[in-house]
């Protein structure tokens, strides 16, 4: 197994308690991402577009520091504060997947410190088997 940490981290804010994802056997589990400023180890919070943006930034940066790509993530789970902002959401979800999209689930949720998405993610990696 091979802990992938997001390239722009500032270990000084590494909680300890989880990895931001683990690499094993050319599978990638991407642990939940929000829409967080990386360097300064802050929520950005912003319209539903806006967060699902960041969150998917930051889930790519991860996955492409794996030496993957967005096309490689075959199951994303993801948590709404507020269902009826589905359709906002999945209009910029949707923007991220060319190929194939992947298998998801989306759910409403009581999310910390009034994010407004939570997304996690596993991905297959074909060059790292």
């Amino acid at each position: 197994m091979k802990k992938i940490a997001h390239p722009k981290r500032d270990q000084k804010f590494d909680t300890g308690a989880y990895s931001d994802a683990i690499l094993t056997d050319g599978f990638l589990f991407v642990s939940g991402q929000a829409s967080v400023d990386f360097e300064t180890s802050t929520f950005k919070l912003g319209s539903i577009e806006e967060e699902t943006r960041q969150t998917l930034e930051n889930i790519k940066a991860i996955v492409e520091a794996a030496g993957g790509s967005m096309d490689h993530i075959v199951k994303c789970t993801v948590h709404l504060a507020d269902i009826k902002e589905f359709d906002r959401y999945n209009q910029v979800y949707a923007s991220y997947f060319k190929e194939t999209k992947p298998a998801r689930i989306t759910v409403q949720s009581v999310l910390a410190e009034g994010l407004k998405v939570e997304i996690d993610c596993i991905a297959r990696i074909p060059d790292a088997l």
